[in-house]
């Protein structure tokens, strides 16, 4: 350990130590550790301007707590924060001055940034309170031992998705970090909510981190909650009251608009995204393409892959401890327990063809492979009626949709596609698809081999009917085009999007017809899911 870090490590331990030197050295300005509210700071006093003259007309609205961490999510927070007050609502920031959440950092520079967040974040009184969770007081009383277990698992959770790996050590001490720091943050959540009591809690994502402590604890005392993130798309988010918005429940949604036909339009518009999606381009606001390579055909990819007449199975895998995986499972223990034992099923039985599609996402994460887990269930081998296709082939995933006789899916979406396709799937992840009339969802190990058996079978029985396809395709439209929210700020084009939309045209009236929905449901009011 250097002198420097030595130093840090004991003056952050001695009190005023570091609020000194900030005050004395660097008043106003970030430290060197990448956690700079540069652009907050420069936003602030416009943003805080603006919602200020709508406030003063605004109705007295509810008692909100938002919590951020991290710079980006506080800079996102502060701006939602403001935009809600100029609705009349009263609002307190709370924060938590991290840079990183999966690195330690010691107290000096931690009180340091906490002192610059304060100041950066006054400029935005009265409209939001700004508080410190980092220097509100723990709990003095027993901690609950229900929130506690709860705190332990989120810290599991934290620690498989740092590392993109199901197993972990609860003994290392990355685990160890994330405990220390989520219960940290859930010990002054609890004494705040109890003693300040807000009418509801919002808090970004809701199943990870420090955000996944604020929520548990909200839930614990019975506080509506809202959660929110942002997907692929731009001016959209998902939103979840009283829930974790990345588990993306639809049977809300699907219970008020299932069963509804599509009209021309809306058809066309789902058919022309699909489209897109297979020929790898993007399409309107969203900001991803799914395939690198565009389609050649399915017969192309038969020949490519050696494949021949058996019935194809196509084993379309999300990335081992992605956060749409973790806390999925329905009866297996994990997803690579599900590939493993699949695997394993498909090892002895060479009537049928099984093609793994390893996600294009594992090009860019650091964590094992699905190609070491099929390497490791079969160490004497890889029989060859078991295909391997890699995250860099240059595959189209729909060529091989367009082949494939039988779907295999945990959560990603192409369990969805599938079935717009025509092909039964079976769904073993707790998808948002799942049980929506569409795919097989089997609950134990006995149902899902005995499924399995009889679908690889050449006349199988679970070929989709026209009705099970139309409601795919509907289902498909209802999530991509009616779940998602519209909304002002996506969180990865902030400083675009506010350019854009800045706060005063939010908060008008052509705003408000566009997003005004979207800030009731962040304040509680239950969401309609009426068209």
């Amino acid at each position: 350990m250097s002198t420097k870090t030595t130093a840090k490590r004991i003056l952050g331990e001695l009190p005023f130590t570091a609020e000194t030197y900030w005050y004395l050295r660097q008043a106003g300005k970030p430290i060197r550790t990448g956690y700079s509210l540069k652009k907050l700071q420069e936003g602030l006093p416009d943003w805080t301007a603006q919602a200020t003259r709508v406030a003063r007309k605004a109705p007295r609205g509810k008692k909100i707590l938002i919590f951020g961490t991290l710079h980006y999510w506080i800079s996102h927070a502060a701006l939602v924060g403001i935009t809600l007050g100029g609705l009349g609502h009263r609002v307190t920031l709370a924060f938590l001055p991290y840079n990183q959440w999966q690195s330690p950092i010691n107290r000096f520079d931690l009180r340091r940034q906490n002192l610059y967040t304060l100041n950066v974040l006054k400029k935005a009184t009265p409209l939001i309170k700004p508080i410190s969770f980092l220097d509100s007081g723990r709990s003095i009383l027993e901690f609950p031992r229900s929130l506690h277990q709860a705190v332990e698992e989120l810290s599991v959770r934290d620690t498989q998705y740092t590392l993109q790996v199901e197993e972990i050590a609860q003994d290392s001490d990355l685990y160890r970090m994330r405990y220390e720091r989520n219960i940290a943050t859930a010990q002054v959540a609890l004494v705040w909510m109890k003693t300040n009591r807000p009418e509801v809690v919002v808090v970004p994502n809701g199943s990870i981190q420090e955000f996944g402590s604020v929520y548990l604890v909200a839930r614990y005392l019975d506080i509506p909650v809202v959660t929110y993130e942002f997907g692929e798309q731009r001016q959209r988010m998902w939103l979840a009251q009283n829930a974790e918005v990345m588990h993306q429940h639809t049977d809300d949604l699907w219970a008020a608009r299932g069963g509804q036909a599509l009209s021309v339009a809306e058809l066309e518009q789902v058919q022309s995204l699909f489209i897109t999606r297979r020929k790898a381009s993007l399409w309107e606001n969203f900001d991803r393409r799914w395939q690198g390579i565009a389609s050649v055909g399915g017969d192309a990819v038969r020949e490519a892959l050696g494949l021949d007449k058996r019935p194809v199975v196509l084993l379309a895998t999300n990335v081992i401890g992605d956060s749409l995986t973790l806390g999925r499972q329905v009866f297996s223990e994990s997803m690579t327990e599900w590939l493993s034992r699949t695997v394993e099923f498909f090892a002895s039985h060479s009537e049928a063809q099984l093609v793994v599609r390893i996600h294009p996402g594992e090009l860019i994460t650091k964590g094992p492979s699905v190609a070491e887990v099929v390497r490791n269930t079969l160490p004497g081998g890889i029989p060859e009626h078991i295909y391997l296709v890699p995250a860099d082939a240059e595959i189209n995933t729909y060529d091989l949709i367009e082949i494939a006789d039988l779907g295999l899916v945990y959560t990603t979406t192409v369990g969805l596609e599938m079935a717009m396709s025509g092909i039964p799937v079976i769904a073993i992840g707790q998808t948002h698809y799942r049980s929506k009339g569409f795919t097989l969802d089997p609950d134990s190990w006995e149902v899902y081999f005995h499924l399995l058996s009889k679908a690889i079978q050449p006349k199988s029985e679970f070929k989709l009917n026209e009705l099970q396809v139309n409601k795919a395709w509907e289902y498909a439209y209802r999530f991509f085009f009616e779940y998602p929210l519209a909304f002002p700020w996506h969180l990865l084009h902030l400083w675009d999007d506010i350019k854009e939309w800045p706060v005063e045209r939010v908060l008008n009236q052509e705003g408000q017809e566009q997003f005004g929905a979207t800030f009731l449901y962040l304040s509680g009011e239950p969401r309609s899911w009426a068209k």
